[in-house]
């Protein structure tokens, strides 16, 4: 398992914002990913998204790097965030726009 471990480390850590998610952003593949692709592109955040759906290894392996149960999860200049309903939250509560740009992710229309 350590090396699905070392890919996800790699990918949270090299990438600013990364989505672990059901699906691609261009075709999502569970609703809850869908929303928080459909959130970060409104709010015109840069991101990757991992498609745990291509390895079960994988789709385990990220609940377990996480301690969290869901996918999808999102991650923030190495940081975990938080799943849908989290991520949802902090976009209506205007948290999200101000949680990026804090981590110096640019964003359009930030609050």
């Amino acid at each position: 398992m350590s090396g699905i471990n070392d890919y996800i480390d790699n990918e949270v850590k090299g990438n600013d914002v990364v989505l672990f998610m059901k699906g691609t952003p261009g075709f999502p593949q569970c609703g809850f990913s869908g929303q928080v692709v459909q959130i970060l592109d409104y709010i015109g955040a840069d991101y990757k998204g991992v498609n745990v759906l291509d390895s079960a290894e994988l789709r385990q392996g990220i609940k377990e790097y996480s301690n969290w149960p869901t996918i999808p999860q999102l991650y923030v200049k190495g940081e975990f965030v938080g799943g849908c309903d989290i991520i949802r939250e902090m976009f209506q509560a205007g948290e999200l726009q101000t949680f990026l740009v804090e981590k110096g992710v640019s964003v359009k229309g930030a609050a």
